[in-house]
């Protein structure tokens, strides 16, 4: 995958890795972010941006900069955006990055959650939703996990970029 096309969940996924993309997919917006809190915050050692040399952090500096000179709450307002794919030049500048920066800007904002990026609330509680689907990814090898992350952070964002129909979709052969 390159782009963001915002497709529900990839076809080289396997059945376990898609099973976790689905069990996320159904959280809702606040559930997600703290899915992806939790995962940084548990697995955060082996979840480094996915491949650090594929990854530039100079490609989204409105988001690994400026982002982090916003109040809590407009930061949070970001994030939701980005989640819920909204139209924003935020989430425009995520949705126009490549899976593995994507993954990047998520580990750059878990690194520094509760220094200068909002972090969760003390008095929040997982719930078992959250739980079940941290266990599901905490049960897949490093590769699978990778995937997962790189679909789920693919799909969030807004971007018009849009996938190219295929041949069977449009019945034409392609033409030079």
């Amino acid at each position: 995958m390159t782009a963001n096309y915002n497709q529900t969940i990839a076809q080289s996924l396997s059945n376990e890795t898609q099973k976790v993309v689905e069990a996320f997919n159904a959280l809702d917006t606040d559930a997600k972010l703290a899915w992806l809190y939790f995962v940084y915050e548990k697995m955060g050692g082996s979840i480094t941006p996915a491949a650090p040399t594929a990854a530039d952090p100079e490609l989204a500096p409105i988001l690994l900069r400026d982002y982090l000179q916003l109040s809590s709450k407009q930061q949070l307002d970001i994030m939701r955006e980005i989640i819920n794919n909204e139209d924003t030049d935020y989430s425009r500048a995520y949705g126009a990055l490549k899976e593995n920066n994507q993954l990047l800007v998520w580990y750059a904002w878990a690194v520094e959650m509760g220094d200068t990026v909002v972090d969760i609330p003390d008095d929040y509680d997982e719930t078992d939703t959250i739980n079940d689907v941290l266990s599901q990814i905490e049960e897949l090898d490093f590769d699978g996990q990778i995937s997962v992350l790189r679909t789920i952070a693919g799909q969030m964002g807004h971007s018009d970029v849009k996938a190219i129909a295929t041949q069977a979709e449009t019945g034409k052969t392609s033409s030079l």
